[in-house]
């Protein structure tokens, strides 16, 4: 079983993977199914809303003698000064099929512009089934996204770990990863540090924000902080839509436009996403060292004597039970809370305290980096069985990937 196990790890296309591939191209087939569905509701009631604006606008003019060109002026700026729905110059079509996909896009990913709704009750109706399955597909990518990213950096950064041990002689020269990693003790449940993983996303997020916000300088004619403005605004899926790119009604290589301006979105929203995540772990992790300093200056006020005992014995009375109970499960030596225990008036005896430490070492050893020397046995074996036994969500990525995040620290 464990070889099996091994062979998978290795394989280039594990059951992970295939999962991802496979859900990447469902959520394609879905945000093309969804922008076809729009795109002919929404479409028709578009082009005859224009016909008819268009009807009333040469009749105003005709009625009241106002040339065209004055009329649009006048038009333009009251469009600037109340930000009108309908545009006088021309834009491109809103319910077309490229821009019901750019809307089906924002809908999914929770950007949500503004600058196109639905108008028809069918679409409306359709926007309700549509958006909580598709946001719903949409953030498990987002996670499994998280999850291979995060897997990348650990074995870049494992690798890097690696070479700096060979230089500073704490490994041997001809060392090979997968090799009697549980015999080096440098090794031994070693695990990225959330911060490093933090810096090697805030960089990635920023340079691909620059380099965005470029294109759309060049293209939109924004000036600099504007774009990188719409960038966070968008890769954040805030969507105020004061902003918005690919409107024009047409652009300079427009094609080559709309595909690059799909992949940075893409990339964008997933990136921020995981940097997100890590930001959030970062502060959950401050939040508890305030809470830790904030009981440990109360306890030392009121309970200085039981402070002194517990740091003599490195065990509280509610870890205690804990690893007292993990340690009967696990050596079954046990019959009372009272056996084994000395008569000093210590909280524990040094027999509990042992079996505690054995108890806890197989634990940790248990829990080795599974990015970097592959999953840990028991996740092989229920891989096969449940896929999202490990969790799904992004906390759980992160304690399972990140050493800040485990419970030994």
């Amino acid at each position: 079983a464990v070889g099996s196990c091994r062979r998978r790890r290795l394989a280039p296309l594990n059951e992970d993977n295939g999962r991802f591939l496979l859900l990447a191209a469902l959520i394609a087939a879905y945000l093309s199914a969804g922008a076809t569905v729009f795109s002919a509701l929404e479409s028709p009631s578009e082009a005859a809303a224009q016909l008819r604006w268009n009807r009333t606008l040469h009749n105003f003019s005709r009625i009241f003698n106002i040339s065209l060109p004055e009329l649009r002026a006048f038009l333009r700026s009251y469009e600037a000064a109340m930000a009108a729905g309908i545009r006088v110059d021309a834009l491109r079509p809103r319910w077309d099929f490229p821009g019901a996909f750019y809307f089906v896009g924002t809908v999914v990913s929770t950007i949500g512009f503004g600058m196109t709704t639905p108008a028809t009750v069918a679409g409306k109706v359709f926007l309700i089934v549509y958006g909580l399955f598709g946001c719903a597909g949409t953030i498990l990518f987002f996670n499994l996204f998280l999850e291979r990213i995060i897997s990348l950096l650990a074995f870049i950064m494992k690798a890097c770990y690696e070479r700096q041990l060979q230089r500073s002689g704490l490994l041997p020269p001809n060392f090979r990863r997968g090799t009697a990693v549980s015999g080096v003790s440098n090794l031994v449940g070693w695990k990225p540090s959330v911060y490093h993983v933090m810096l090697i996303l805030g960089i990635f997020a920023i340079a691909l924000s620059c380099c965005a916000s470029a294109m759309y300088t060049a293209v939109e004619g924004w000036n600099y902080i504007d774009s990188l403005y719409y960038c966070f605004v968008t890769f954040s899926t805030i969507g105020f839509g004061d902003l918005v790119s690919n409107q024009k009604a047409a652009y300079q290589h427009q094609g080559l436009y709309r595909f690059g301006n799909f992949i940075f979105i893409l990339m964008g929203v997933c990136c921020i996403y995981s940097l997100f995540n890590v930001i959030s772990i970062v502060i959950k992790q401050i939040l508890n060292w305030v809470l830790k300093k904030f009981e440990f200056r109360c306890c030392s006020k009121c309970h200085k004597s039981g402070t002194r005992l517990s740091r003599r014995n490195a065990i509280t009375p509610g870890a205690r039970l804990r690893r007292h109970n993990v340690a009967m499960d696990a050596d079954g030596q046990y019959n009372s809370d009272t056996e084994g225990r000395r008569l000093s008036g210590e909280m524990i005896s040094m027999r509990e305290l042992t079996a505690s430490s054995k108890v806890s070492l197989a634990i940790l050893q248990k829990q080795l980096s599974e990015t970097a020397n592959g999953y840990p046995r028991n996740v092989c074996i229920n891989t096969r069985q449940n896929g999202f036994s490990g969790g799904v969500g992004a906390l759980a990525i992160m304690n399972n990937r990140l050493a800040e995040t485990s419970d030994s620290r």
